[in-house]
């Protein structure tokens, strides 16, 4: 996966972000006060081979000027029908409010119903009211069965 989005560059995880995405995710996350948990909720973001890439999900970081900005993700889960779950999309302060996680939002639905797929579910916390108001703009609509603790939203798209 590689396009482009005005001077941003969404490309393909590759080992050498690792760092990078942790570093991007770990920030957003302490900005709205939500716990960084790498044995658990954000373990997949130091693994990303066995969490994404082996079970047929992808992840991909967002770069300006050669430095990582953000992060996007999905991998299938058993919930629901041909069903994946939206993982780690996560911008910094500094590139938000310029259409980029709308941007990234439908790259990553595109490149999911490219692959079969039929249901998309996110989960995500009130607080994170940016990400709330474009998947509620986006046609994800409210669902239950909250599976991460810092989690107490769920949302589900049919496609």
């Amino acid at each position: 996966m590689k396009a482009q989005y005005r001077d941003f560059v969404i490309r393909g995880w590759e080992k050498r972000d690792r760092t990078f995405a942790d570093d991007v995710i770990h920030s957003v996350l302490t900005e709205y006060g939500l716990p960084w948990q790498p044995e658990e909720a954000d373990r997949d973001v130091l693994e990303v081979e066995k969490f994404y890439q082996d079970p047929g999900g992808e992840f991909w970081v967002i770069e300006r000027e050669g430095k990582v900005v953000g992060t996007g993700a999905y991998y299938p889960v058993k919930r629901g029908n041909r069903a994946v779950e939206l993982r780690k999309m996560y911008l910094l302060p500094a590139v938000r409010g310029q259409g980029l996680g709308k941007y990234l939002l439908e790259q990553l639905e595109n490149a999911i119903a490219s692959r079969g797929f039929q249901e998309i579910w996110i989960e995500t916390a009130s607080v994170l009211k940016e990400a709330v108001k474009l998947y509620e703009s986006s046609g994800y609509e409210p669902a239950t069965g909250v599976e991460t603790a810092r989690c107490d939203r769920v949302y589900v798209k049919f496609l």
